[in-house]
């Protein structure tokens, strides 16, 4: 999974091709360190789709921008944009097949 800070997420996210997966998280939030091997291991199973997570302490503006508001957050993109947002902690399996209906 690929660490983004507030200068990387235009290139990372907006103007990446194919699905993106932005995971929005904080250190000190349990069910975020809870997703974090689940989103590797998932990340590992697609490679097709691209990985990224967002620490909101440390990219206000980036989480701010996207109207972040509970974490886990994770928002997915396609081609640069936005189309599909799933909030709170979710299985492997919810993750894979949120992903697969989307591919």
């Amino acid at each position: 999974m690929l660490s983004l800070q507030e200068n990387d997420f235009q290139k990372e996210v907006l103007e990446s091709k194919g699905l993106v997966l932005v995971d929005f998280w904080a250190e000190w939030c349990s069910p975020c360190r809870q997703l974090g091997p689940i989103l590797e291991s998932v990340s590992q199973a697609m490679p097709d789709v691209k990985f990224c997570k967002v620490n909101v302490d440390e990219a206000p503006s980036t989480a701010a921008s996207f109207g972040i508001r509970s974490i886990p957050s994770m928002f997915l993109f396609k081609d640069g944009k936005q189309i599909d947002t799933k909030v709170g902690f979710s299985s492997q399996e919810s993750i894979t097949s949120w992903l697969n209906t989307h591919k």
